[in-house]
């Protein structure tokens, strides 16, 4: 048996796996297992605490196990080999700045309809002229 076959799931490997539905049909998906602050599943970093990663952590290939989520009934452990890539990004950093950039937003959609609202109750009164 190869050192890459005796691995199990766990952070800091690269899995490889089948999501297959209740027809048989299967979908591949790969990512490495990181702790959950490090995660980014757009970029292939899959968390630890996730329900997915519960699921498969200390499996090896060719276990399957049941999971049921959407249309997956269970899945396959193709590979697991030690991961190459760190993620090295600061995942923090990141999050925080899109939730900045949302709370600015809805900001600015709250002024916006706030003005409305305030032009259609007071007609075409305007809070910064003189009155005549």
């Amino acid at each position: 048996m190869s050192l890459e076959k005796a691995l199990t799931v766990a952070l800091g490997t690269h899995v490889e796996v089948e999501l297959i539905d209740e027809n048989g049909a299967s979908e591949p998906l790969a990512f490495d297992l990181v702790p959950d602050e490090q995660a980014d599943f757009a970029s292939g970093f899959l968390g630890a605490g996730t329900p997915l990663a519960r699921a498969l952590w200390g499996n090896r290939a060719d276990e399957s196990v049941p999971y049921r989520r959407g249309g997956v009934a269970r899945v396959r452990v193709v590979n697991v080999m030690t991961a190459a890539r760190v993620q090295e990004e600061d995942v923090a950093a990141k999050r925080q700045a899109v939730i900045q950039q949302a709370v600015a937003e809805s900001e600015r959609i709250s002024d916006m309809v706030f003005a409305l609202a305030a032009g259609s109750k007071w007609g075409d009164y305007d809070p910064g002229e003189a009155p005549a």
